[in-house]
């Protein structure tokens, strides 16, 4: 029994060591997958979503192709400071903001989302508040190595 306690404790330290560089490591080539498949026309099935999201939220100044292709850069950014560790809270803030814009067709479309029942757009929107919870446990684990300090 006490064998078995002790693998418990190992298991649970390296969980705690290591869970959450994984988390941002699958979050990274998560957004990392999902920006590349923007940059082929047609291939994504948020594509309509996009264009119709980032035109609505800049008034008109980004849209078409050019709001897709403004999406696939924010989220292979965002993907790649998630799988290097490189510029991380760059990314984390950059992630931020667009979680604000990825979320905001719930507000923006929601009669057009959800007729009756969710849409496949919807349950794409909606996946994507798993997305933002493991981007908060990451930021807090990336905030608490490198506090932010303010100058007086």
């Amino acid at each position: 029994m006490n064998a078995l306690i002790y693998r418990g404790d190992r298991v649970a330290g390296w969980l705690s060591r290591h869970s959450v560089d994984i988390l941002r490591v699958s979050l990274g080539l998560t957004f990392l997958g999902f920006g590349v498949l923007k940059f082929f026309p047609g291939v994504s099935p948020a594509e309509a979503l996009v264009m119709r999201t980032i035109d609505t939220l800049t008034l008109g100044i980004v849209s078409g192709r050019n709001a897709v292709l403004l999406a696939a850069l924010l989220e292979c950014f965002i993907g790649l400071t998630l799988v290097t560790g490189k510029l991380l809270r760059t990314g984390l803030l950059v992630l931020g903001f667009s979680l604000l814009g990825i979320m905001s067709p719930l507000v923006l479309f929601f009669g057009d989302l959800f007729p009756g029942t969710p849409t496949l757009e919807a349950q794409y929107v909606l996946k994507d508040i798993v997305l933002a919870a493991a981007g908060l446990v990451i930021a807090a684990k990336a905030l608490a190595a490198s506090p932010l300090r303010l100058r007086a």
